[in-house]
C-alpha cells in the first residue's frame, strides 16, 4: 500500500518520480505472500524516499525484496531505520556486501543483510575489541607517543590491524619500544580515555535485556580493567604489561590475548553463562578480530579496516556503536 510506504519515508514519497518503479514494487510484493529469509538494515540519519529507493534498486539484482517496515527501536536513538525483508539470491555475498559499502558511502547511510539475527530480548553475550572499538584510542600508540616513539610503534600497529604481520610479533616489538616508560604516563591517559559515541546507548539497551557484555582486547589490563568497572561490564580479559620500580619492562606476562584467545574467550564465556551459540556477537575494528567474529553467530565491524568490513557479517560504518542494535531482532 503506497500510505505504508509515505507513512515510513515521508508524505512526499510519492512524487519523487526516480523511485517510482521500484516503490510499486515493493508494494505489490507486500501484498503478496511471499516468504522471506534474510533482512536488509539501512540506518541513517534522514532517510528519503531518493536512498531508500536507489539502495532497493541498486541491490535488485542481488536481493529480492518481500516487504518494508521500521525496525522496533526506530527512532529510539535518533536514526532512521527500515527494515527490508527478502531473500538473497547469491550463494557468494562478497558482491553483494562490496555493493553495499558503496551505497553506505554514497548515502552515508549503513546498511547490513542478514540471513540470521540474535534476538535481543532473550539476553546473550556481547564481546568487544577495546582499543578503536569501545574507546577512539590505540592506548599502546598513545604511550608510545609520550616515550617519543610513536611514529615506529604507530606504524606496526596500524600494519598488524590491517593483518599484515601476525599479532603476537607485532605486541612485543612494540611493547619492547615502550621500556622503561613510567607507569604516571600509562595513569595520565587512563584517566582521560575517550569512550566511543553509542557505546552507553548500546550497552545500557543490552543490560535491560539481561545480555553478559565483555571486552577481549589485544590491548592491556591497564585500560581494559579500567573499563570494565567504569562500564560495569561482566568480563574483561587482555595483555598484561610488566612493570618494576614504577616502571614498564618491555615485556607482557603470560598468554598473548590475540585472534584466538579472542575466539576462545567467546566460547568459554557462553559455556560460563549457558548463552546458546546463536546469540553471541562480537565486535571490532582489525584484523585481529576477525577469528572471534567468525566464532559469532553475528560479527559487527565497528569503523573498521577494509578487510574487516569485508569480511564481518555487518558493518557499522557512518553510525554510532547503538547502530549494532539495529542488527538484531526484537
Amino acid at each position: 500500500m503506497l500510505d505504508t510506504f509515505k507513512q515510513l519515508l515521508g508524505d512526499n514519497a510519492a512524487d519523487d518520480m526516480h523511485c517510482a518503479s521500484t516503490l510499486a514494487g515493493v508494494i505489490a510484493m507486500q501484498q503478496s505472500d511471499a516468504s522471506f529469509h534474510a533482512s536488509m538494515t539501512i540506518i541513517g540519519q534522514a532517510l528519503t524516499p531518493y536512498i531508500v529507493g536507489n539502495i532497493l534498486t541498486d541491490t535488485q539484482s542481488h536481493f529480492d525484496t518481500v516487504s518494508l517496515t521500521f525496525h522496533h527501536l526506530h527512532q529510539q536513538f535518533g536514526d532512521d531505520v527500515v527494515v527490508v525483508k527478502g531473500n538473497v539470491l547469491d550463494e557468494d555475498t562478497s558482491i553483494l556486501k562490496s555493493l553495499l559499502g558503496a551505497l553506505s558511502e554514497t548515502f552515508n547511510v549503513d546498511i547490513g543483510v542478514q540471513q540470521s539475527q540474535p534476538s535481543l530480548s532473550e539476553g546473550g553475550l556481547l564481546v568487544m575489541d577495546m582499543d578503536s572499538t569501545v574507546i577512539g584510542i590505540e592506548c599502546i600508540d598513545e604511550i608510545a607517543k609520550l616515550a617519543d616513539v610513536g611514529q615506529e610503534v604507530a606504524e606496526v600497529t596500524e600494519k598488524a590491524m590491517r593483518g599484515e604481520i601476525a599479532f603476537n610479533e607485532s605486541l612485543h616489538h612494540r611493547v619492547a619500544c615502550l621500556k622503561g616508560v613510567p607507569v604516571e604516563h600509562l595513569r595520565q591517559i587512563r584517566d582521560s580515555l575517550p569512550i566511543m559515541p553509542g557505546i552507553q546507548g548500546l550497552l545500557s539497551e543490552l543490560k535491560k535485556h539481561n545480555w553478559k557484555l565483555a571486552i577481549a582486547s589485544g590491548g592491556f589490563t591497564y585500560f581494559a580493567d579500567h573499563l570494565k568497572r567504569r562500564l560495569e561490564l561482566d568480563y574483561a580479559t587482555s595483555n598484561t604489561l610488566v612493570i618494576e620500580n614504577g616502571l614498564l619492562t618491555g615485556k607482557v606476562e603470560g598468554e598473548v590475548v590475540n585472534a584466538d584467545v579472542k575466539a576462545e574467550t567467546v566460547k568459554q564465556l557462553a559455556l560460563k553463562w549457558n548463552i546458546s551459540d546463536t546469540q553471541t556477537v562480537a565486535m571490532g575494528d582489525g584484523a585481529n578480530d576477525l577469528v572471534m567474529m567468525a566464532t559469532s553467530a553475528l560479527g559487527v565491524a565497528c569503523h573498521g579496516k577494509p578487510v574487516v568490513n569485508e569480511k564481518a557479517d555487518v558493518a557499522i560504518r557512518v553510525g554510532s556503536l547503538h547502530s549494532l542494535l539495529y542488527f538484531l531482532d526484537k
